[in-house]
């Protein structure tokens, strides 16, 4: 049915553009005679078969227009085919993807047009207004098809565009839930594993308590153990609500930094802990045994499990764990084997305390590399560093590994840059600005390229006319030579190249059945010519005739 529809309004847009341009023809068609009438009768199967196929080769419905305006006139303007020739030409630019064929195509009618004038004798004024018509009946109409087609292509990738940006919003919507469905696990993680790891302790508690029975000790043995059970069973239903590329929490939400690095390097991360200077011996060890593995501070300075860096606020703690953590995570992922840096440097005198994971680059033998992530982890670390007022940054390492380093402040409330940069423009934000770029463009073209060749034709034309002016003079001598009933050939081997365009103003019309040819009698004077008249291939008459 949808295919009906389509195929009927086809078929009547084809009828109302074949109507259209045989009206013209119609009225033409009444008064002619000879000739042009079986040009004019030509034209309406013609113009029906270009109106058939005007939709999807419109270059060759403006190939029919223009071969039966030449076959009317050499000048190609006619009363009978000027509609056609603009209503094919707008179909052109309207329907053809690019420009190339249609330049190509008015090129060849320029050329055939010459030809056609040299043939017939018409003489190259002819020509000159066989282009002023393809410029103003033909290209004109083109060029503001072009315009249509690059504003309707703006009108449609605006509404892709849109259309694109519903969907991405309907996309953050879902990563929203996601991220909210995380935070509730990570909650119920922290929460319920410390009660239950408080349950578990207290059972144990019992379980060793000498004033109980044995039966009162072997309950408080099975409650440590379903306590035990019921936190390794949180962890795995916590998994559920989590989003698929974070991994459950395995680690207490007070893990520190030293805590972390033990675990990546007992998991076999070849990971290394430096306190830089400003730092308390041992900072963010945890423990005593981290200290004297890192090589960077002392065992007896390090901070307990759980304990904040001295001075530093909550956020920035957090915002420094979080930096080592997707550092390690990234490392293992996409180098591994490869040794990890992590120093941490305080600077007292700036406020500020930096922080920086540097991996060396990936070994050879370590087998094939990970496919390329979305870059996610980064985005969301760059996020919390700057709501701790810091910032992060993070590239190529000159080794050829990878940095990830962020400076946070020391105090709190305080912002290290006060404006972020920029955000680049979206992609499509780019592709809207390039369509409109190329919709102006083509209003440009559509205004000045007319104009343009129009100038060009106007300056080509006066040229010309002066060079036809400056080689029409006939030397006076020549003119009294001249005897009355010489042949036409004798007389015209000793004329100047070129003719006047016509007899001065107000100069009466010689008499019926004579041709005249008028030629200068002054360079650039069209007040006065010589008039030579032939009848039967003889000069008949010759005179000087002067505007009134």
């Amino acid at each position: 049915m949808i295919q009906w529809i389509r195929r009927s309004g086809a078929a009547r847009s084809a009828l109302v553009l074949w109507l259209a341009a045989c009206a013209p023809v119609l009225l033409k068609a009444t008064s002619a005679g000879g000739r042009d009438l079986w040009v004019l009768l030509a034209g309406f199967p013609l113009l029906a078969g270009a109106a058939a196929v005007g939709r999807t080769r419109p270059l060759a419905g403006l190939a029919v227009a223009v071969g039966l305006s030449l076959g009317l006139s050499v000048e190609l303007f006619t009363s009978s085919y000027w509609a056609a020739l603009a209503l094919w030409g707008y179909l052109a630019g309207r329907w053809t993807a690019g420009a190339r064929p249609a330049l190509w195509f008015f090129a060849a009618v320029a050329v055939v047009d010459a030809l056609a004038a040299r043939l017939t004798g018409a003489g190259v004024w002819a020509w000159f207004t066989a282009l002023t018509t393809l410029l103003f009946n033909v290209v004109l109409p083109w060029l503001l098809g072009r315009y249509r087609r690059q504003y309707e292509h703006l009108v449609r990738a605006g509404w892709e565009l849109a259309d694109r940006m519903e969907r991405e919003q309907r996309a953050v919507a879902d990563r929203a839930r996601l991220r909210e469905r995380s935070r509730i696990a990570g909650d119920m993680h922290d929460s319920l594993g410390h009660d239950l790891a408080l349950i578990a302790l207290r059972a144990a508690a019992l379980q060793v308590d000498p004033e109980l029975s044995d039966r009162h000790r072997a309950a408080a043995a099975e409650l440590r153990e379903a306590a035990a059970a019921a936190t390794g069973q949180l962890r795995d239903i916590i998994g559920v609500l989590r989003t698929g590329d974070d991994p459950a929490p395995t680690a207490p939400a007070d893990e520190d930094v030293g805590a972390l690095v033990d675990r990546a390097r007992a998991a076999g991360l070849a990971v290394e802990l430096e306190d830089g200077p400003g730092c308390e011996p041992g900072y963010g060890k945890g423990g005593s045994h981290g200290a004297a593995e890192a090589g960077g501070g002392k065992a007896e300075g390090g901070k307990a499990d759980g304990e904040s860096a001295p001075g530093l606020p909550p956020m920035a703690d957090r915002a420094v764990y979080r930096v080592v953590q997707e550092a390690l995570t990234n490392a293992a992922k996409h180098a591994p084997g490869a040794a990890v840096r992590v120093r941490v440097v305080r600077d007292p005198a700036a406020g500020e305390i930096t922080v920086s994971v540097v991996n060396g680059p990936r070994p050879a033998d370590s087998g094939p590399p990970e496919p390329a992530s979305g870059g996610n982890g980064l985005v969301g670390l760059d996020e919390r560093v700057r709501l701790a007022g810091g910032v992060l940054a993070h590239g190529p390492s000159p080794d050829g590994g990878f940095e990830v380093s962020a400076r946070l402040p020391l105090a709190p409330g305080v912002a290290l840059v006060a404006e972020r940069a920029a955000a680049p423009s979206s992609t499509s934000a780019r592709e809207l600005a390039r369509a409109r770029q190329r919709v102006r463009r083509r209003l440009v073209e559509s205004i000045t390229v007319p104009l343009a060749v129009a100038a060009g034709l106007a300056v080509l034309w006066g040229g010309f006319h002066f060079y036809t002016q400056y080689h029409s003079v006939l030397d006076r001598t020549t003119y009294d030579r001249l005897e009355l009933g010489e042949p036409r050939a004798d007389v015209e081997s000793r004329m100047p190249p070129y003719t006047m365009d016509g007899a001065p103003d107000g100069v009466a019309a010689p008499p019926r059945g004579w041709d005249c040819a008028y030629y200068g009698v002054r360079r650039y004077d069209g007040r006065s010519a010589y008039r030579l008249c032939f009848a039967d291939g003889r000069l008949v008459g010759k005179d000087v005739v002067t505007s009134r």
